[in-house]
């Protein structure tokens, strides 16, 4: 039997390093790797039969929908995003799926549109929960606290001037006026000492810079670093489900207000330690803070995630025997 994995078609200018992150997760339950199967062109396969754990967000590609007769198929961890819906939940998608049934879905959304449809469909989850083969011992955490991609949803320069008509388009949505924002809000969050002497990473990079094998080499980089930080904090699911795998502390930063952010979360933020922040900068955790996140704030995670690990790790391996 053959084994594939997969990868993903890079953005307009860049790309998301959780999607290989992702795919990193489904790869550990693989005796081998025999094709990179790019998610959004799996209805062109026509190689041999080969098995294919189908995890993470679909899709971008709408008229590629449905994967080829040779792909067997495990979905676990299956995320159809309210933009794509109409389209992947044709008569042929919701016959493509009831064949394949029942459907495990990263967020409660996905299982509610799809059981809609007459799917059978249940929570399972996030495979990135099952990746404690990264964790280490406690011996060899450091004092490492990694800020990674705060609020990256929020206004940027770079997204401001990426066209004319982005430049545009943020005029007439108000977001040209809101630059300050990122920083705004984690000034209110995060101590200033914090700010200056924590280390920064990011899980969006340039397009067309780096082979499959090097964006997963990064992937992977990135879950080393964390597995070993004192405290990571982060706008990023496929940074903080992880941590939790690894038992790193982790504190989801969560300042999402459009349906298109917030129902991939359904579900998966009970299982963090979170700050909520208003559009006006005001917030809310669900654990006890006492003034700003600093150097010395101690955050235990809450321990949710095992309930949905432990049955993904049985579903995969039992689906590769």
């Amino acid at each position: 039997m053959k084994y594939g994995i997969l990868t993903y078609q890079e953005g307009k200018e860049k790309y998301n390093v959780g999607d290989y992150v992702q795919s990193l997760a489904a790869r550990q339950y693989l005796p081998k790797v025999d094709e990179f199967m790019n998610r959004e062109k799996l209805a062109d396969y026509k190689g041999d039969d080969i098995q294919l754990i189908m995890n993470g967000w679909f899709t971008h590609n709408h008229s590629n929908w449905v994967p080829s007769e040779p792909i067997n198929p495990l979905f676990v961890s299956f995320h159809v995003n309210s933009t794509a819906a109409p389209f992947m939940l044709s008569e042929k998608g919701i016959s493509y799926l009831k064949k394949h049934e029942p459907i495990g879905c990263r967020d409660k959304f996905t299982v509610k549109i799809l059981q809609e449809k007459g799917i059978d469909a249940y929570f399972s989850g996030c495979l990135t929960l099952t990746l404690d083969n990264y964790k280490v011992d406690d011996s060899e955490r450091g004092d490492d606290i990694y800020i990674v991609d705060p609020f990256y949803n929020y206004p940027t320069k770079e997204k401001l001037f990426l066209t004319p008509k982005h430049f545009v388009k943020s005029i007439l949505n108000g977001n040209a006026f809101k630059l300050n924002k990122i920083q705004k809000h984690l000034k209110n969050i995060v101590s200033k000492d914090l700010l200056e002497s924590a280390k920064y990473v990011t899980q969006v990079k340039p397009r067309n810079k780096e082979t499959d094998e090097e964006k997963f080499a990064y992937a992977e980089d990135c879950l080393k670093k964390y597995a070993k930080a004192k405290l990571v904090i982060t706008s990023r699911i496929h940074c903080a489900l992880p941590c939790l795998a690894m038992g790193t502390p982790v504190i989801f930063l969560n300042g999402f207000n459009t349906f298109v952010d917030t129902c991939r979360f359904d579900g998966i933020e009970d299982l963090f330690n979170q700050v909520k922040v208003a559009d006006d900068g005001s917030f809310t955790t669900n654990f006890n803070l006492n003034g700003k996140i600093d150097k010395d704030t101690i955050v235990k995670n809450l321990e949710l995630h095992h309930k949905l690990a432990d049955p993904l790790k049985e579903k995969c391996i039992n689906f590769i025997k």
